[in-house]
């Protein structure tokens, strides 16, 4: 299991993060600093050899129009999303190329082949699992990967089946549909030490090898393939075998645009990750000795990650506990000194992706003072129905 406290060294570097003006910001509040994401931007493509098609960030974690531009200005445009809306925003900003990596279906995915039909320019992909999936998308101009289950068991067909992979990726050829490739997302591998992760991670590229070379010999070559997101993406960048694969290849780690508690205790430090989204707080009470209170509940910082739900930067040594809506209680050790009612901390979500889909808004910070507000505008979804007439009209 890996341990939170091996990113407690990015607690301790709060100074760069304080917001001058701070007394004029409504709390809790999301703060993104650019430059930081910039240089996170910078060390990923690094680890990837100064390559950006090898990337394709998931857009469930920047969420905001204004990173995910800055992302295509250093030359990354292929993105994976989740949602309609999400697709939308990254076909505004200039994507070349999104994959939709998640079952859409009904709805769903008429309302993709319509984002399709709008923004011909970019090259629009979904998922598919079976057949029935995969005939849906006839007569679109949108192309399909296979999503192969690599243990995670929440989509995808069983790594084991290859014959079922193999009659899928010939239904998808003999329809006239695209096949562009395999999709493999290993994200349930974060919970190990970084180690036993590259190890397990190995296991199933081996397999994922077998398969690829299965598909191939049925003369259904595979052109590109995806995988590992930001738990596994160490164990990617080490597996040899992908460096003269005779396929495009590519990662989808997301969070790393921001970085998060988990992710800087999952990653190397030799990485270079730094924090670049906080929840700027209030102390709001002080109900015993040992215990402060903030105005973060789970309603600012998400509480899907388990307790703690964040880390404090400036004070590693505290430990927030379990939040409710709108209160976030702090235990304080008995030898250190407790923040004063009105104090503003800063918080290192342990999960930034749904912690930034809890904010309108986010506050840009450069050296110290805020420069901007930018609505965070992949949030939520699109409008659930496709009419919007009235409810009496529809109703009647």
């Amino acid at each position: 299991m890996i341990d939170l406290k091996q990113a407690d060294y990015a607690l301790t570097a709060d100074e760069s993060y304080r917001i001058t003006d701070v007394d004029q910001v409504l709390t809790p509040a999301l703060a993104v600093y650019p430059e930081l994401v910039e240089a996170n931007i910078a060390a990923t493509l690094r680890l990837l050899g100064g390559e950006p098609g090898r990337w394709r960030p998931h857009v469930k974690t920047s969420k905001l129009a204004f990173i995910m531009q800055r992302l295509v200005q250093q030359g990354v445009v292929n993105f994976k999303c989740a949602t309609t809306l999400e697709l939308l925003t990254a076909c505004q900003i200039g994507a070349k190329d999104v994959l939709v990596a998640y079952p859409v279906v009904g709805a769903n995915a008429r309302r993709v082949r319509e984002i399709a039909r709008q923004f011909p320019g970019v090259r629009i992909s979904v998922l598919v699992e079976n057949a029935g999936q995969a005939g849906a998308w006839a007569g679109s101009e949108v192309s399909l990967f296979i999503d192969v289950n690599p243990g995670m068991n929440r989509t995808g067909i069983e790594q084991e089946r290859i014959d079922e992979l193999a009659r899928v990726a010939s239904f998808i050829q003999s329809s006239g549909l695209v096949f562009r490739g395999l999709h493999y997302y290993d994200g349930h591998l974060g919970g190990f030490d970084l180690a036993e992760r590259e190890a397990i991670a190995h296991r199933g590229y081996d397999r994922l090898m077998e398969i690829i070379a299965a598909l191939d010999k049925s003369g259904l070559p595979t052109p590109e393939v995806i995988t590992s997101g930001t738990p596994a993406l160490s164990g990617a960048l080490s597996y040899t075998k992908f460096a003269d694969a005779p396929f495009v290849h590519q990662v989808s780690p997301g969070t790393v645009v921001y970085g998060d508690y988990t992710s800087l205790a999952q990653l190397p430090r030799s990485y270079g990750y730094r924090p670049a989204a906080l929840v700027v707080s209030t102390v709001v009470s002080h109900p015993t000795a040992h215990r402060i209170t903030c105005d973060a509940g789970h309603k600012a910082v998400s509480a899907d990650a388990g307790v703690p739900t964040c880390g404090v930067m400036g004070f590693p040594e505290l430990q927030p506990m379990g939040p409710s809506e709108e209160h976030l209680p702090i235990e304080v050790p008995p030898d250190s000194a407790a923040p004063r009612i009105g104090e503003i901390l800063y918080l290192l979500p342990r999960h930034v992706c749904p912690t930034v889909n809890n904010f309108d808004h986010a506050l840009l910070v450069v050296d110290g003072h805020v420069v901007g507000v930018e609505r965070v505008t992949a949030r939520g979804r699109e409008m659930p129905l496709a009419r919007q007439e009235p409810l009496s009209q529809l109703a009647s």
